[in-house]
């Protein structure tokens, strides 16, 4: 496992509605294939891959000025695990994720109830 292809795991929302199928989403280096992906994905994380896509995406073209520029090509990995397997790194941001829901909700109804009454 000297070359890891796995860059990191993509953390957004789209991802963590996936991440509730059993699907986790990954980037990926450019010479990453779904046979190298599910080998290591299975070594880092020690679940059961079931099924691996992988999805490439052409850099976009940014211009500032007269000049133009492109932003680098992308990889990306759609792997599903076998049911009831989890991997860690998804559950803790989720968690993450709640608790800064619930704060914001805390923080709403206190702003609501410190308000006065207009007369």
């Amino acid at each position: 496992m000297a070359n890891l292809v796995i860059k990191k795991p993509i953390i957004s929302e789209k991802s963590f509605a996936a991440a509730g199928t059993g699907v986790y989403v990954f980037l990926l280096t450019g010479n990453a294939n779904k046979r190298i992906v599910r080998e290591q994905v299975t070594k880092l994380f020690k679940v059961k891959v079931e099924k691996v896509n992988i999805v490439n995406i052409p850099g976009k073209i940014k211009r500032v000025g007269k000049k133009t520029g492109q932003r680098s090509d992308t990889k990306k990995a759609y792997v599903k695990i076998a049911k009831g397997q989890k991997i860690a790194i998804f559950e803790e941001e989720k968690k993450k994720d709640q608790n800064l829901k619930i704060k914001d909700q805390n923080e709403n109804v206190k702003v609501k109830n410190d308000e006065k009454p207009k007369k």
